[in-house]
């Protein structure tokens, strides 16, 4: 099924992850009425909150890897991991929690990255954790390759707190100029998987299809990505 290249609000230039100021990030229980506007852009599915397909950028807009063209489209970010958390007693817990799960996992919060992202979750627009300006969750430092990401929420529902989150693996190349390349979502949607169930306390316990790959639009696309989102539930 095609996607078009839907849009928030006005074009902007994003500008590189590396030096760029943060932007504000969007105010809780914000509701554009842009992406009320396109319901395909949001996945509902049984026994979760509604999830919008991709990350928003600080400029209301659909991220797009930094303007990056990937086989001659550009990118959007698809949202490729759910995280639940059935333990937690309050939202600043959850968050407490996953976070630490995450630095448990490798994955800490990093500067060198973009901030001031958004995720749709619930029917409300929530703003990026980590928080920090120009921090993302990262396995490495941002002056190597590393896998990354932002994630948003936490929402509650039917007694759990839920996070949504997109990752992407990135390469530093330093000719002709020092920059960081888009490489895959899969890999690092996987590699996180994998380290949190690993040592950070979750479980792997579904996977979702989002149906957020765009395949055959000429222009716009996302990269490797398959349509399908990890869940990630806490058991500790």
């Amino acid at each position: 099924m095609r996607t078009s290249a839907y849009r928030l609000g006005p074009a902007l230039i994003l500008l590189l992850a590396i030096g760029s100021p943060a932007g504000q990030t969007a105010r809780l229980g914000t509701e554009p009425s842009q992406l009320k506007s396109a319901p395909s852009d949001v996945a509902r599915i049984p026994g979760y909150p509604p999830i919008g397909k991709w990350m928003i950028s600080k400029d209301m807009i659909y991220s797009d890897w930094m303007g990056t063209s990937y086989k001659g489209k550009r990118l959007r970010e698809p949202i490729n991991v759910i995280v639940v958390d059935p333990l937690a007693t309050s939202p600043d817990d959850a968050g407490a929690r996953f976070l630490a799960a995450c630095k448990r996992a490798g994955f800490a919060s990093r500067p060198g990255h973009s901030g001031g992202h958004s995720g749709w979750l619930g029917d409300r627009l929530y703003p990026q954790i980590p928080s920090e300006a120009h921090h993302a969750i990262s396995d490495e430092p941002f002056e190597f390759h590393n896998n990354h990401g932002r994630f948003f929420g936490p929402h509650f529902l039917n007694g759990r707190y839920f996070f949504i989150g997109a990752l992407s693996r990135e390469k530093v190349v330093v000719e002709p100029k020092p920059e960081h390349l888009y490489v895959s979502f899969n890999e690092a949607r996987d590699r996180f998987a994998h380290f949190l169930e690993e040592k950070g306390g979750y479980k792997i316990t579904a996977f979702e299809l989002l149906d957020n790959a765009i395949l055959d639009d000429p222009l716009l696309g996302t990269g490797d990505h398959d349509g399908v989102a990890v869940v990630l539930t806490a058991t500790r």
